[in-house]
């Protein structure tokens, strides 16, 4: 079992920055493919990012390709999401998976989810 815990949502001005964490617990980190999603009111839960084991390949959501960057220590448990040039449709929850294979944007295909973090930006 995997447990995720994400931080660094907040408040911020579009145009600004934010760099949410998503620490895991449990088994080996480095055997999961990451992802991170995120839900707005109303709206179904979309793929934002995603990134393979040892951190070689990553995915964009053409949303956010440019503007976002998926990273991950597997050496500290953790897989970040930096979120540049922030606009006001970035609005909603964010939320990091897992799962033990290559790196989807399918939120059913993966096995572990974090409880999610909060990001509203303003215009």
């Amino acid at each position: 079992q995997v447990q995720l815990v994400e931080s660094g949502g907040g408040l911020v001005q579009a145009g600004g920055s934010l760099r949410l964490s998503c620490v895991a617990s449990g088994r080996t980190f480095s055997s999961y493919a990451m992802g991170w999603f995120r839900q707005a009111p109303g709206k179904e839960r979309e793929f934002v990012a995603a990134i393979s084991r040892r951190g070689g390949i990553t995915y964009y959501a053409d949303s956010v390709k440019g503007r976002f960057t998926i990273s991950r220590d597997n050496a500290k448990n953790t897989v970040y999401l930096q979120m540049n040039s922030l606009k006001p449709e970035d609005t909603a929850v964010y939320y990091c998976a897992g799962r033990g294979n290559v790196g989807s944007m399918y939120a059913h295909e993966y096995d572990y989810w974090g409880q999610g973090t909060q990001v509203t930006v303003s215009s």
